[in-house]
């Protein structure tokens, strides 16, 4: 356990990102300088030179060194069992951050404790003026467990002209940048170490539903997200993690009654899905489809289900997110949606 922890730990997992840990956190340090803050760098098992670098340039950071990648999951998971504090600020390494950006989120997280976890609003580190595909200004979900944002409808992303710019509930908080109740992570037992990367902070912040609390985004709060500096977002990896671990997610968290009738819906529309790619060429994104639902298929079975799982949630939208959008030819905005409690 580290020791003489503040209240609130900002933690960044960290694999083979020296280039981002030079180029921001020296911008997250100053912008909290006098505030009530530690820093925690969790490596997970990083082959270039990121843990020396670290150790030389920022001695005032904690540094945890893990044995080999965990991913995301098992990374924060083995990490966070050694950091007490009250708070958790989840930090992905390519995420700049904007002055004033953490005492927004403290402050709500202060004012209510039935909060479970918050997130800013995130925009495009290259491209300022727009949001930015991880977050955007709160995250969303369909009936067949497609995740969507304010500011952003699957691969449409909308200019920030303040438009979302009030405080609202939603369903999760991106892990690029989400403040979390540490008492609350240990207590719903973490990440689900079986996503191993993405969409495991949709299941956290669904079970944290389940277990009586909010997720809030708190557009006071600004920060600039690179965005797939780990895998990027057209990798037939990151096809795979996203199709499987959204199954994975529906199949933990839906009541036994709707589970059935859900996932058969998404065996279609992923089969047409996987379709499209054949039919365009993308052989590898076809085949990133079908072992994400043959593993599904395969593992489900260690699948930890969700104590009070059909819990009324918020930020659910009741219909199909994709037949919404192609309808209505792509130009579908958030703020078109209607019925979204």
């Amino acid at each position: 356990m580290i020791e003489n922890m503040a209240k609130t730990a900002v933690v960044i997992l960290n694999w083979n990102g020296k280039h981002y840990l030079q180029s921001f956190l020296p911008l997250a340090l100053a912008r909290t300088a006098g505030q009530d803050v530690s820093f925690v760098v969790i490596d997970n098992g990083s082959a270039d030179d990121s843990v020396e670098f670290l150790c030389m340039q920022f001695p005032s950071v904690n540094l945890i060194c893990l044995d080999r990648n965990y991913g995301f999951t098992g990374g924060y998971n083995r990490g966070l069992q050694q950091v007490e504090a009250d708070y958790y600020v989840l930090l992905n390494s390519d995420v700049e951050v904007a002055e004033n950006w953490l005492q927004p989120l403290l402050d709500l997280m202060e004012q209510d404790a039935g909060i479970g976890a918050c997130m800013p609003k995130v925009r495009d580190y290259c491209a300022p003026g727009f949001f930015e595909y991880a977050g955007a200004a709160g995250g969303f979900i369909d009936k067949y467990g497609y995740p969507f944002c304010r500011g952003r409808i699957l691969n449409r992303i909308e200019p920030d002209a303040g438009q979302y710019d009030e405080r609202r509930v939603i369903f999760w908080a991106t892990g690029a940048c989400m403040m979390l109740r540490a008492a609350l992570f240990h207590r719903l037992g973490g990440f689900d170490a079986l996503f191993f990367a993405h969409m495991e902070e949709i299941d956290l912040c669904w079970r944290m539903q389940a277990a009586g609390y909010r997720i809030i985004c708190e557009p006071q709060s600004v920060v600039f997200h690179v965005g797939g500096g780990t895998l990027p977002n057209n990798h037939p990896r990151k096809i795979y993690f996203n199709h499987r671990n959204s199954l994975y997610l529906l199949y933990k968290n839906l009541p036994a009654g709707k589970r059935t009738a859900i996932l058969w819906m998404r065996l279609l529309l992923d089969g047409l899905s996987a379709l499209v790619y054949l039919g365009s060429g993308k052989y590898s994104f076809f085949a990133a489809v079908w072992r994400a639902h043959v593993h599904f298929w395969k593992n489900r079975r260690r699948l930890t289900a969700t104590p009070n799982a059909g819990a009324p949630v918020s930020g659910m939208y009741g219909k199909s997110i994709v037949w919404k959008f192609f309808t209505s030819r792509r130009k579908l905005r958030f703020s078109d949606l209607a019925g979204i409690p």
